[in-house]
Parts: structure tokens; sequence; C-alpha cells
């Protein structure tokens, strides 16, 4: 196989998962801009991510987010998606849209309210069993506002007896995947506050638990790519929440600012191993000014692309110039890949996985979009705690 078939093959493979919550109406803490057509229901969301993945063919799994998505027969969601050419990916867990949850949820003091959050994060569990779903993401809203607020160390003791709980439910196949945020809404601590702090938890628990990588939740100048190896190189690195920061909230579109970044991010992941191996790549955006659909696309080939780059660069020549002590050239290297327009490369795999090389303009000449702004009137629009 030649190099450039080799390349064709690895983006092939490549799977991008889309998130429930990004069809729905969703926005900045500010303001949510309601658009026509928004799915009603976690069927309808369905319905849209199965667009994505027909004029991708990179998007075949999407995350429910409860309670959401919460519906009275999910065997009966799994199989409507699968119906339309999808599957259920992560099923995400929701601790912090709750009054109980001011102060923590599985760190709360109160042990009442840890029961509670424990409770729902094992109903995860139960859903995932339901839907085949192999992921439980967890993000964790805890931490405290002010010093002395609550004792540092017990609010980890109670995190690590919570996840230990959640942990021994989890089945055959079925993995753990801890997400940290550096800080918001807790602004003094917050308990899961960086890769380090999720890392440590996840090497107690075991095998089963693995390190979550959201782009969005670092401070500025942080060397994600850094990070990305050596979780890889430990065995942990879990997924990917692919977006980009410049909310503050995290959840533009990946690549969009910094399409840079992302390239290098894909590169360790490519060199790491992490590109043929269980490592989730998955989006977790929302989209308020743009529309929904449209954005998701571009946002799964930005990342397509970024992979594409991230394969073409040249190994041998790399590490020759590492060895050698030629800072320049190894510079040189993966510049040259980056600056790869890989745009008709990307063009000749669809075209011969019998997709239309153009995804966005082949979802806008389907009339899709049209097509559900006329039908989905009455109900309620799905969004933020819909």
């Amino acid at each position: 196989m030649t190099e450039l078939a080799a390349v064709k093959a690895a983006l092939r493979t490549q799977a991008v998962e889309t998130p429930s919550w990004a069809y729905g109406n969703s926005g900045t803490r500010f303001k949510v801009f309601a658009q026509a057509g928004v799915p009603r229901d976690p069927f309808e969301k369905l319905d849209d991510a199965a667009k994505v993945h027909e004029f991708t063919g990179a998007a075949p799994t999407v995350a429910l987010h409860i309670p959401w998505d919460r519906v009275e027969d999910y065997a009966a969601l799994a199989a409507h998606a699968e119906k339309r050419g999808v599957r259920i990916g992560a099923i995400n867990s929701n601790t912090f849209q709750d009054d109980d949850y001011k102060l923590g949820s599985i760190c709360h003091p109160d042990a009442a309210v840890r029961r509670k959050a424990v409770d729902h994060l094992l109903e995860c569990v139960d859903i995932m069993d339901a839907t085949g779903s192999h992921d439980l993401k967890l993000w964790f809203a805890d931490g405290t506002n002010y010093p002395g607020q609550d004792d540092i160390r017990s609010r980890q003791d109670r995190l690590a007896e919570g996840l230990a709980e959640v942990y021994e439910r989890l089945g055959e196949g079925q993995r753990m995947l801890l997400e940290y945020k550096l800080f918001e809404p807790a602004f003094y601590t917050t308990d899961v506050p960086d890769w380090g702090t999720a890392y440590a938890h996840c090497l107690k628990l075991g095998e089963k638990a693995q390190v979550v990588v959201d782009t969005g939740h670092h401070a500025p100048g942080t060397n994600i790519e850094f990070i990305v190896a050596t979780l890889l190189r430990e065995g942990k690195l879990g997924g990917f929440d692919f977006n980009s920061r410049f909310y503050a909230d995290d959840d533009l579109m990946v690549g969009a600012a910094d399409p840079f970044q992302l390239f290098r991010i894909m590169y360790e992941v490519v060199r790491g191993g992490g590109f043929t191996s269980d490592v989730a790549f998955m989006l977790d955006q929302c989209h308020n000014i743009e529309a929904k659909i449209p954005a998701i696309i571009r946002s799964v080939m930005n990342v397509q692309e970024a992979t594409a780059k991230a394969l073409l660069v040249d190994g041998s020549a790399l590490a020759a110039a590492q060895a050698s002590g030629d800072v320049l050239e190894a510079n040189a290297v993966l510049m040259d890949a980056y600056n790869t327009d890989v745009r008709p490369l990307l063009r000749e795999v669809r075209e011969e996985s019998g997709l239309d090389p153009e995804p966005l303009k082949a979802y806008r000449a389907s009339g899709w979009g049209e097509k559900v702004v006329a039908e989905r009137v009455g109900g309620e629009q799905a969004g933020w705690g819909a």
C-alpha cells in the first residue's frame, strides 16, 4: 500500500461523535437565540444527526445528555437511531442543573445530595445498558467560590468514593470517561480542574476509567498536545470533546479560531497510536448564531482536515531532523504537512466512498433544512434543560 493510500484508508476509518444537544437551542449564559426547525425531542435530534453522517460519512454515533434526552423507552430510541443509520454513543450525565447541587453534587457536604447525584450516574449506566452505549462521560460543576467554604481534601475523598461506586457498576466493554475543567461555575476551587486530578482518580479506579480532554477547558497558552501525548503514553486518554475556547464557555466550532492547534493535537494522536485505538473523538459544541446542522458538518470536516494533515507528516524525515538536532528542519517538516491543502485529498476520499465530495453543498441541496422548518411546527423545541 502506498503512503497516500494508507492515509486515505486511515481517513476512511475516522469517526467523530456528534452531541445531541448541539442540534437543540443552546447558547451562552446571556442568551439563547431560538432557530426554526430545531428538534423537539431526542428522536428528531437523531434524525438531524443522521443527516450529518449521511453527508460526511464520518459521524456514525450520537452522544446523549440525561435528563435532556430522557425518554420512556431507550431501546426504542436506540432502534430509531439504527434505522436512521447511526448509533447511540456516550451517555453524558447532568449533575449541575438541580437546585440541590448549589454546593456541589458528588462532592457536596450533605450525604443525601451525594446520594442523589450518584443515583443519577447509576441511572446513566442503566441507559448505557439499554442503548448499547460503551461510554459514560462525567463532568462535574463541583467546586467552591470562597476560601474556607468547604474542606478541599474532604471533597476529593467524596469524589473518589462516588466515582468508585459508579465504576463498580460498569459492565463488560463499558468505560467511565472523566472530564476536567479549569474553572466555572466555581471560581475559587474546582474539584476536577485539570488533567492531573482526573488522571489520579482514573488511575486509582482502574483500566475502565480514562480521561477526556476537552479542548476548551484550559488556560490560554496551555500546551494541550503535551497533555494528549502524556495521557496516550500512559494509556489513559479516553477521548476528546472538540470545540474552541473563545466563548470562555468553550463551545464554539472546533478548529475555527486555531486550526494549527487542532493539527498539533491530532499529530500527537497519530504519533501515539490514538487514531487506531479506542480514543473517542467527540464534539461538544453549541451553535447559537449559526445554523446548527451546517455548523456540525463543518466541525466534522475541520477534524478531518486536521487529521489528514497530521497523517501526512513525514515521520522518517522528522525523526532524522530531531536526532541530528536540526531544529529548523524538524519544524519545517511539521509545517510542510500543516500547510498542505488537504481538501482535494478529502474530496477524493469521499468520492471513493460513494459520498458527495462537498458535504455542505450536498446538505444544502438536499432541502432537509427547509423540510424540518416546515414540519416541526408546534410542541416545545429542545434546548438546555428541555
